[in-house]
């Protein structure tokens, strides 16, 4: 298995890719985050140990480049940072893992052969139906070239009705994954926000997408008027 390390730490780098190549692995190195992304791009691998700190491109952005391409090649966030938002970044701009240092390398290998066994598996960053297109990690949302403006609850609603384009959802569903559990308003919030929806993304561009099943929720389709 080949995997490509990133790291500007020339001692750990040096460190890692020794403690790897005793465990079977082909490793190359990268000491910045451009010559990373150049490799990433250039060669196969199976998996990425990736910093964030890094010279020029800072990790987040290399894995997010990587993604927007189309590259799903499995990547183990490296970090010296200790928080929370730090892990999540991570994982919202498309990392599989994340592990932070100090760690170990038995700790380590573990993670890597975890993600080798899953493999590249296609995880899109953006949601699309058509020419509609939702950025669930920047929480931004476009139709054609045009970007919409929306609330972050109308985000919210959209996001759940884009995840299950096709389907018909109920208002309670909405309610469940949008709202809290405890939420003890009436229901028929969710027709206002789906009103809203339609002036925004559907009216001024001639589209129905956004359709009532009667007696039952609504669905995300890819129809037109």
């Amino acid at each position: 298995m080949r995997v490509l390390v990133v790291e500007d730490e020339k001692k750990l780098a040096a460190s890692i890719r020794r403690g790897l190549e005793a465990d079977g692995f082909a490793v190359d190195v990268a000491l910045t985050g451009d010559d990373g992304l150049w490799m990433a791009r250039e060669h196969d691998y199976d998996a990425v140990v990736l910093d964030i700190m890094l010279p020029g491109m800072n990790g987040y952005k290399v894995c997010e480049t990587l993604r927007e391409e189309g590259n799903w090649t499995p990547i183990l966030i490296l970090t010296a940072k200790d928080g929370d938002l730090d892990e999540a970044e991570a994982l919202d701009t498309g990392a599989d893992d994340f592990l932070r240092k100090p760690f170990s390398h038995v700790v380590l290998v573990a993670r890597l052969r975890a993600l080798l066994r899953r493999g590249a598996k296609e995880r899109p960053v953006e949601l699309r139906v058509d020419d509609l297109v939702v950025d669930p990690n920047q929480r931004r949302c476009w139709r054609g070239d045009t970007e919409i403006e929306l609330t972050a609850r109308e985000f919210s609603v959209l996001e759940y009705l884009t995840r299950n384009a096709g389907s018909v959802v109920s208002k309670q569903e909405i309610l469940d994954h949008v709202w809290d559990y405890d939420f003890e308003g009436d229901p028929n919030i969710v027709e206002v926000y789906v009103r809203h929806l339609r002036r925004k993304i559907d009216e001024p561009f001639d589209r129905s997408s956004i359709q009532t099943a009667r007696g039952a929720g609504y669905r995300l389709t890819l129809e037109r008027t």
